[in-house]
Order: C-alpha cells, then sequence, then structure tokens
C-alpha cells in the first residue's frame, strides 16, 4: 500500500501532466485559429463539467459572504486576464519556454504576501525570492535579442496568476473551491463569448474539435487532480513535484513540436525551480513549527 505522501506527489505530477498535454493540444491549434472562439468551445465543455461537479459533491453554494463575491469577481478578472496572456504566449513561443517563466509563479505569490498583506519571511526565502527572479532573467534575457513582445506576455500571465492566488488566500473557508473554479470558468465563457465577437468564426475541422476536446478533458482532469492532492501526504513532500511541469513540458515540446529550449534557458530553469524548492520547503517548515507550538 503506498503512503499518502507517494499518493500525493503522484497526484501532483499527474496534474502537472494534465495541464502540459491541454497546453500541446491547444499549441497544435496553431496561432491561425482564433484565440476566443477556441477558449468559447473549451469553456462550454468545462463549465459544463464543473457544474455537473458542483451539483453533486454538494459545492454549488450561492448563498456566500458578501467580501467573498467580491473576491470572486476579482478571481474571475485575474482569470482571464491569465488566460488570454498566457495562451497567447503559448501560441507563439516554445511550450517549455512558457512554462519555464510560470515556475517563479511560487516565488511571485509568496513577494506578494510580504508586499500586500504584510506577511513575514526570513532570509532565506527572501534569498529564495532574489536568487529565483535572477533566474528568470536569465531565461528572458532581456535586449534585443533574446527579449520579444510574448515573453513579455508570459510575464503578464505570471502576474495575473499571482494576483488570482492572492486573491484566493483571503476568500474564507466556508466558500467551496469547487465553487470558485465554476464561477471563473463561467466568467471566462462569458468573456470569451463577448470577445468572439471581434473576430471571425472559421470552421472547426474534424482535428481541430478533437484537439479541443482533448484539451477540455485535460484541463479538467488537472484542476480534479490539484484539488485532490491538497487533501493528502505533506505539503513539504507533495509540493516540489509541481515542477515535473517543467519535465513534461520540455518532453511534449520535443515530441510533438520539434522544440529544445537553448543553454540558458536551462540554466535559468534550473535556478528558478532550486529557489522554488528552498521556498516551499522553508514555508513547510515554518508551518510545521507554528503547528507544533499551537498544540
Amino acid at each position: 500500500m503506498k503512503s499518502p505522501n507517494i499518493i500525493g506527489a503522484m497526484l501532483m505530477m499527474a496534474s502537472m501532466l494534465a495541464f502540459t498535454l491541454n497546453d500541446t493540444a491547444i499549441k497544435a491549434l496553431g496561432d491561425d485559429f482564433p484565440i476566443f472562439q477556441m477558449l468559447v468551445l473549451r469553456s462550454l465543455v468545462t463549465t459544463a463539467a464543473f457544474l455537473l461537479l458542483a451539483w453533486k459533491m454538494k459545492a454549488l453554494i450561492l448563498c456566500l459572504p458578501l467580501q467573498d463575491w467580491g473576491l470572486i469577481a476579482l478571481r474571475s478578472a485575474a482569470e482571464i486576464g491569465a488566460a488570454y496572456f498566457f495562451l497567447t504566449a503559448l501560441f507563439n513561443m516554445p511550450i517549455a519556454n512558457v512554462t519555464a517563466i510560470l515556475q517563479i509563479l511560487p516565488l511571485t505569490v509568496t513577494l506578494g504576501g510580504v508586499l500586500f498583506y504584510k506577511e513575514k519571511i526570513g532570509w532565506r526565502r527572501m534569498g529564495a525570492i532574489v536568487l529565483g527572479f535572477f533566474g528568470m532573467l536569465i531565461i528572458v534575457r532581456p535586449g534585443p535579442d533574446g527579449f520579444n513582445l510574448y515573453v513579455s506576455y508570459a510575464l503578464a500571465a505570471v502576474g495575473f496568476v499571482t494576483i488570482r492566488d492572492l486573491v484566493t488566500r483571503r476568500m474564507s473557508a466556508e466558500t467551496p473551491s469547487l465553487m470558485v473554479t465554476l464561477c471563473s470558468s463561467i466568467a471566462l465563457l462569458l468573456f470569451s463569448c463577448a470577445a468572439a465577437f471581434s473576430q471571425p468564426w472559421v470552421h472547426v475541422s474534424s482535428t481541430e474539435g478533437s484537439l479541443i476536446a482533448i484539451a477540455s478533458v485535460f484541463i479538467i482532469g488537472a484542476y480534479l487532480f490539484s484539488v485532490m492532492v491538497m487533501r493528502v501526504g505533506d505539503v513539504s513532500f507533495v509540493a516540489p513535484f509541481r515542477y515535473t511541469g517543467l519535465l513534461w513540458a520540455l518532453l511534449t515540446g520535443w515530441v510533438f513540436f520539434d522544440e529544445w529550449p537553448d543553454g540558458w534557458t536551462l540554466i535559468g530553469a534550473g535556478i528558478v525551480v532550486g529557489a522554488g524548492v528552498v521556498a516551499l520547503s522553508r514555508e513547510a517548515q515554518i508551518a510545521r513549527q507554528a503547528k507544533r507550538a499551537r498544540t
């Protein structure tokens, strides 16, 4: 029988794989396929699935605190921004490069907690944040040769996801995570429907329809695995396995798109991942100490 930590690690890796396969299917559509049309079609499937899950799990709760509804609205807006900028970058950059930039997220969320919520962190986590941002600079390489418009789109996606996660932290425990996810999915669907009028709709071939269906299945699975993983194992053991997403992205980029990052990108990604593991491990250690102190 597998231990809870092993199960948690497997769920985390499965979640990262599902997210990466969703990205792979979307990227395979090509940048000629209208982004908002794709979001409408995918959001129709995911919203229906999340609605059914919320109803089955009795998470379809409308009587939420007014403050949480405001936070859900803000989170949904951040989700829309993250989806647009991330997908635009994904269509125009190697999948591993985009994924490498997104590995900075745990560090930006930690820094956001310090700046906006006055959370206290020690020198180890602050050093990890500084090191992680140094690694990110190696990946994006500001300058005429390394930086381009779509790198800025990937960085904008990091900013919106950071806002999304910081807002989520402020929600009360009585608001189900699945309800929050459902609201974000509905908001993305409505925004995509409105924005789709600005683009001509194209005929969806059987191949394109299959890719969108595959992406929908994998994004649903990714969210389910990410919810399940929070209930299994120790955070300090499980959390670092989120960085397997970069390995999956390297593999799918090589196999499906004949893409492989250059040496500097790999070095920068390694620095970001190492800094993130240090920060996550230290955060989990402090949480355990606080728990022991309370008991």
